[in-house]
């Protein structure tokens, strides 16, 4: 085992690890060996109360083995049933994320490097074939990590028949959990009924798969980084948007795994991905989104944004001032009332609208969009215009039309802001005081 370790650097022997021991042989003999090899652990065990008296019997068994080597001992009692049940999942599942939540929150607390759990190669074996049975991906059939954040698995080196060995000739006792032999759950069923049967037709089917195991997780890192150059050349920021080319996209082949690649931790699916590749040549504005996540197709690009709350979207008033007013939320405005009309110059931008102050109905609101507005654009005089139809011909993306913000005068639009005023509110030689509204940085 030292060997392993030092050669796959799954730690230091300075390094303090906690050992997770339920008790059973392989997490028993773990702790053996990690005695005789003089390293610095402790031992912690779950009590999951699934089993009655045997799981007290267990813990005592494993805190008196902590006694016998001097070393500290952790312990946790789980009312698991209820807990998968309030949280409608299977004890199974229950029982695994109580355990590893526990031991990250003792390996905190009390400063250890590392968690040590006793998984060996035929636990590799059986992960590969449940996740192929499943279904999985190519993370699905790389086995499982020697080494994986703080959780460490130093017995990765050897095989259930190898441990059982080691425990016969040094006399170390363990407990038995009998229902490891009952065939209703899954794993068990693949370690006493399939593997046998595949090991029926090769002998060394076990230790073939171990190597071919082994051999994907090789190819995956040599995939995995090849992939990682892809999405950086894929993928740009701009500001607080993601940007991804089109045309960059549709040189790709095969496109549908590296795609894939990109946006699953944004929380896109499969299926997802799949309609986004499939609208690449065609629609623009198609829309798709994760839990925190949008994507727009966009002419030649795909934009990914944070999905904003809700509470940003709110209509604000804006209530009658003497002079000077000044707002950050829902956007960054600078608000004056100007009254020597006679020298003031319009700025010729769309980022500072010059309104008639007397034709404006206070309190002021501004909003969103929405379908049916119109408004008429400076220049257009009496004539009305969809918002809709001034977005297209201005060629807005829908993200520039869900950013753009209304001011408002009671029902009529008076300033679609950094864009265009109404005509109606326009300042004319019969205004006797302008407000001036400048867009500014935060």
């Amino acid at each position: 085992m030292i060997d392993f370790i030092k050669g796959r650097k799954i730690f230091v022997p300075n390094d303090r690890v906690l050992l997770a021991v339920s008790g059973g042989i392989d997490s028993t003999v773990m702790v053996h060996l990690f005695h005789e090899a003089k390293f610095k652990f402790a031992i912690a065990h779950c009590n999951f109360g699934l089993r009655g008296n045997e799981s007290h019997e267990d813990e005592l068994f494993v805190k008196t083995l902590a006694l016998q080597l001097k070393v500290s001992f952790f312990s946790e009692k789980f009312d698991t049933e209820a807990i998968a049940s309030d949280r409608g999942i299977s004890i199974q599942m229950a029982a695994r994320e109580l355990r590893y939540y526990w031991f990250e929150k003792v390996r905190v607390e009390h400063n250890f490097d590392y968690i040590a759990t006793g998984h060996h190669l035929d636990d590799q074996v059986e992960t590969f074939l449940i996740n192929l049975i499943r279904g999985t991906g190519i993370a699905g059939l790389h086995g499982i990590p020697v080494k994986n954040d703080f959780v460490i698995r130093p017995m990765m080196f050897t095989y259930r028949n190898d441990v059982e060995q080691f425990a016969k000739k040094h006399r170390i006792t363990y407990r038995t959990d009998h229902s490891n032999n009952e065939t209703k759950y899954l794993r068990n069923k693949v370690r006493h009924e399939i593997i046998p049967l595949l090991c029926g037709i090769n002998p060394e089917f076990t230790h073939g798969l171990t190597e071919s195991i082994s051999r994907i997780g090789d190819f995956e890192q040599i995939g995995k980084q090849t992939l990682d150059e892809w999405c950086k050349k894929a993928m740009s920021a701009q500001g607080r948007e993601k940007v991804i080319n089109v045309s960059f996209l549709l040189n790709t082949v095969p496109l549908e795994p590296y795609l894939w690649e990109l946006l699953y931790p944004y929380g896109f699916n499969e299926t997802q991905v799949s309609n986004i590749i499939g609208c690449l040549r065609k629609e623009t504005g198609k829309v798709f989104c994760s839990s925190k996540y949008r994507l727009v197709k966009e002419r030649d690009q795909l934009v990914m944004s944070l999905i904003e709350p809700e509470m940003h979207e709110k209509p604000v008033k804006i209530g009658s001032f003497m002079h000077k007013k000044r707002m950050s939320k829902p956007l960054p405005l600078s608000l004056e009332r100007i009254s020597d009309v006679d020298n003031y110059e319009i700025p010729l931008t769309g980022n500072i609208a010059s309104l008639d102050f007397g034709k404006l109905h206070f309190p002021l609101i501004l909003r969103k969009w929405q379908p049916g507005d119109t408004f008429s654009p400076l220049g257009m005089k009496k004539k009305k215009t969809k918002l809709s139809d001034f977005f297209i011909n201005q060629k807005f993306s829908l993200r520039d039309k869900e950013q753009t913000w209304l001011l408002c005068s009671g029902n009529d639009i008076v300033w679609i802001i950094g864009h265009r005023i109404d005509h109606r509110y326009r300042v004319t030689a019969a205004t006797k005081e302008v407000l001036c509204i400048v867009t500014r940085d935060m």
